[in-house]
This record gives structure tokens, C-alpha cells and sequence, in this order.
């Protein structure tokens, strides 16, 4: 390799760099980096406050319901590129053999896959709803609500009653049937059985559900899921990305208590 330091005189190179002042630049270094900081302070600024400028979509309970009752229906009968509630149960079933074996496997492997990052989003749009539903919520839900009705499956409970359905709406606000009843102003005896929940009139059975959907409202409402996921698709990524974790798993537990285990307060 040829020798490039010939090509330089090393007297007159010294000497350049003996008169570069170094505090001058490190001082220049410095102004540009706050300037450069300044600067993306003022876009982050101007950017969130545009993001309040816009227009939120306006979620009502008919549409939450309308949500939780397509998203039930796909947990049963499927939606293009996953199983449906019964495939799933089936599978874990025949590896596992015990039912609640079986339900603590699939609890560890579907809390495990929720928390990837771009799980949710991969299911986004699947589900035809109204143009205010998000699809970043409409896949939280759809695979929150999967996991409730594959575990009532594997507890031996059939998805097409009525009364099934009402508990596994239920489960997703991590509520007791006794809770929901006072809140909807139904009476209901403090020891509730299956049984219990089958004599109820089907119009008792639809304001439970609706009282879920009103809390489901609130819940989402309060993490920014609902305003911000579908109007601004860099928040929508971050917030729905990944269903979160601590949740999920909660759902999970009390899921696994009401079909396995019939704790059904």
C-alpha cells in the first residue's frame, strides 16, 4: 500500500492544528446539538399538538356491542388465518390430555404471544365493524375474547348458550355476574350457578352484556386505545402492537377460575 503521509508536510500540518482552538469547536459542537435538540423538541411539540387537532372518532355503546358480538362470533367460527376457539381447545386437548392442564398451557402460550409486538395488528381489519371501532381494538378484543371461549370449551361449556356467551363477556372486564347484575339493577341471589344464569329471561342476559360494554368503553377509553389507534397510525403501533401483558393475563386467571374451575360469583 502506497505511503500518502509523503504527500503531506508534517511542519505545516503541526502547525494548522496547533491553531485550532478546540474550546471554539467544542463549543460550536455543542450549539449545534442543542439546536439539533431544540429543533426535534419543536416537531414533537408541534406533532402532538396537531394530534389533538384532529378529530377523534366517536365510539357509542351500539358500537362497542356490535364489536363484542362479531368478535364472539369469530371466536367460534373463525376468521381467515386463525382457528377458531374449538380447533384451538382440540389441539391443546389432544397434546396435553387433561382439560386444565391442557387450559394452563394454552394460558402460558396465548398470554406469551399477546405480548409480541405487531401481534395485534397483524389481525387488524379482519373483522367488518363500524367505521368508529379501531382495528387496533378490534383485534385486542377478538383475541382476548378467543382466549375466554377456548377456555370455556376446555371447561366443558358450550359457546352457543346464551348464558355461556354472557360470561365470557364477563370475563373480559374481570367482573363477578353478581357485581354486574347490581350495576344493571337485575336481583340476583349471592351464590350464582349455571343453572341460575339459564332460567334468566334473554332481555336480562342482553343489559348484562350491554353493562359489559359500557365498562369495555371506559377501560379503553382511558389507555387512549380508542382515540388515538385508528386517527394516528404511529400511536396506534405503539399502543396496539402488543396486547398488553398484566391484562390479558388477569382476563386469563379469571377465565380459568369461572370455566375450569366453576367459580362463577
Amino acid at each position: 500500500m502506497k505511503d500518502i503521509s509523503k504527500l503531506f508536510d508534517k511542519e505545516k500540518l503541526k502547525e494548522a492544528v496547533s491553531k485550532v482552538d478546540l474550546k471554539e469547536v467544542t463549543n460550536k459542537i455543542a450549539d449545534t446539538a442543542t439546536k439539533v435538540g431544540e429543533t426535534a423538541q419543536n416537531v414533537a411539540s408541534n406533532t402532538v399538538e396537531k394530534i389533538k387537532e384532529i378529530e377523534k372518532p366517536q365510539i357509542s355503546e351500539e358500537d362497542m356491542m356490535e364489536l363484542l358480538d362479531k368478535s364472539y362470533e369469530g371466536a367460534i367460527n373463525g376468521i381467515p388465518g386463525t382457528k377458531n376457539c374449538y380447533e384451538v381447545a382440540q389441539e391443546y386437548l389432544d397434546k396435553y390430555g387433561d382439560p386444565k392442564v391442557a387450559a394452563d398451557k394454552f394460558i402460558d402460550w396465548q398470554v406469551a404471544k399477546c405480548a409480541t409486538s405487531g401481534f395485534a395488528t397483524s389481525l387488524g381489519g379482519i373483522l367488518t365493524l363500524p367505521v368508529a371501532i379501531p382495528a387496533n381494538l378490534a383485534s385486542v378484543i377478538y383475541i382476548q375474547m378467543r382466549m375466554i371461549g377456548t377456555l370455556a370449551i376446555l371447561g366443558g361449556y358450550d359457546l352457543k348458550d346464551d348464558e355461556v356467551q354472557t360470561l365470557v363477556y364477563i370475563c373480559l372486564v374481570k367482573s363477578s355476574v353478581s357485581d354486574i347484575c347490581k350495576q344493571t339493577g337485575v336481583k340476583i341471589a349471592n351464590k350464582v350457578t349455571l343453572s341460575m344464569l339459564k332460567k334468566l329471561p334473554g332481555t336480562v342476559l342482553t343489559k348484562i352484556n350491554q353493562k359489559v360494554g359500557t365498562r369495555l368503553l371506559t377501560k379503553f377509553g382511558e389507555k387512549g386505545l380508542i382515540n388515538l389507534s385508528k386517527v394516528v397510525p404511529v400511536v396506534g403501533g405503539i399502543v396496539g402492537g402488543s396486547v398488553d401483558y398484566v391484562d390479558t393475563k388477569g382476563i386469563a386467571s379469571h377465565a380459568y377460575k369461572v370455566f375450569l374451575m366453576n367459580e362463577i360469583e
